[in-house]
């Protein structure tokens, strides 16, 4: 099978790139293997001493950064905002937003811990509330959204990790909220990435949120069917974006940059998507933000026709599909974002046993910290241990991750484990 490979100067190398080819001959070269995982400054100086240009692989590796819509070179320091946004915000306006605002962490990962849980019950209770208020024919309240989702940018704000670990621990597919509050929580933590303002991340939830609303309106049994849908069948579940917009119509007062984004979150770029067929800049940036966030969290998550992937391939999907499904400025950010291992990834470590990833290092991004479940013969442990991978790489006894693993692998249920 051909490598999906890249040619790329070595100036252009940054950390998490595996690259399979030189310029040159590997012999003489300080890499014992014909292929290197770049992670550190370092072995990019090495590679830049060596040869001019090198080749990437995109399935071993992340992608080059093509910095363009959502580039960060320049990001300010502006206070957090809070106020609410405009009724109307355009593309321009969100680009001159994008990093206004930078997020360092407030507190670490287990002091935040009991505020993230506090903020995902209330946000998965104000999900499955609205679900009923819908069904039953009551209207749907744009502040009460807002208040559901603003403790939940919150936490994310404070620290991202310890929100997106509970998300990934819950019930996926168990519950009909649960799509709605991972994409709403992958929008918050991809808007903080790029540094938008407090008032625009709330916005990003709202909207994520309330993406399927629509859904509601659909018949149920089409929600549920394992079978590949007729095209009768396909055109009414199409439908539910058109009963997303009324019942948001109905509700009144909610911003028609939220609004876009349900309208246009299964529009793809290269004009194969629905309901409106549109291509390219067409698609509002929110929409083609909705839709990478829509994409991979349906990846990942169980379905009736379909069995979640692990965070990697979802990765590596969005990233083949980029510029046909998926705007490629947004796909490369999300990845940067998830990072080379998202949070819930399980994966072997050097020594053989399997762990999560439970929390990113800035600093060293395939170094996160991880909580390990087996022992090296892959028996589960009676008593888990967290294991921060960049501090454990300075040791006398370094551990590292060899590999990441499908879900489920060595009859391994993180959600059963932990919940």
């Amino acid at each position: 099978m051909a490598l999906d490979e890249r040619k790329l100067a070595v100036s252009e190398l940054r950390t998490g790139m595996y690259v399979c080819r030189l310029d040159r001959d590997w012999e003489g070269t300080p890499f014992l293997l014909q292929g290197v995982l770049i992670e550190s400054q370092d072995d990019i100086d090495t590679l830049a001493r060596l040869c001019a240009y090198v080749y990437i692989d995109l399935e071993r590796g992340i992608g080059p950064l093509e910095l363009g819509l959502l580039a960060l070179d320049g990001a300010g320091s502006a206070p957090v905002q809070t106020a609410a946004s405009p009724a109307t915000l355009q593309d321009a306006d969100i680009r001159a937003l994008q990093g206004s605002t930078r997020y360092p962490e407030q507190v670490g990962f287990e002091e935040e811990l009991a505020d993230a849980r506090e903020a995902h019950a209330r946000a998965a209770a104000f999900a499955a509330r609205v679900l009923d208020d819908v069904r039953s024919g009551r209207p749907l309240s744009p502040d009460a959204v807002r208040e559901a989702v603003e403790p939940m940018v919150r936490s994310l704000v404070r620290n991202a990790d310890a929100f997106l670990w509970l998300d990934t621990l819950r019930a996926r597919g168990g519950h009909e909220y649960a799509h709605a509050l991972g994409c709403s929580a992958l929008a918050v933590a991809f808007g903080r990435h790029v540094g938008l303002p407090e008032h625009l991340l709330v916005d990003l939830a709202s909207g994520a949120l309330l993406l399927d609303i629509g859904k509601l309106r659909v018949d149920p049994d089409l929600l549920t069917t394992p079978e590949t849908y007729s095209d009768a069948q396909a055109r009414a579940m199409q439908a539910h974006v058109g009963h997303a917009l009324a019942l948001l119509d109905e509700s009144g007062a909610v911003p028609d940059h939220v609004r876009d984004m349900v309208r246009t979150h299964h529009e793809h770029v290269d004009g194969t998507g629905y309901p409106a067929r549109l291509s390219g800049d067409a698609i509002p940036l929110l929409g083609r933000i909705a839709a990478v966030v829509d994409g991979y969290n349906a990846m990942i998550s169980d379905r009736p026709h379909r069995r979640a992937v692990g965070q990697h391939v979802a990765l590596q999907t969005l990233y083949r599909e980029r510029d046909a499904r998926y705007a490629a400025e947004v796909v490369e950010q999300f990845m940067q974002c998830m990072s080379v291992y998202p949070i819930g990834s399980l994966v072997e470590l050097s020594t053989g046993e399997v762990a999560i990833v439970m929390a990113q290092n800035a600093a060293r991004r395939l170094q996160p910290r991880v909580m390990v479940l087996t022992a090296p013969d892959k028996r589960l442990l009676q008593q888990f241990h967290s294991l921060d991978l960049m501090v454990r790489a300075n040791s006398d006894d370094p551990v590292r991750i060899l590999a990441p693993l499908p879900p489920g692998a060595h009859g391994l249920d993180p959600v059963a484990l932990f919940l």
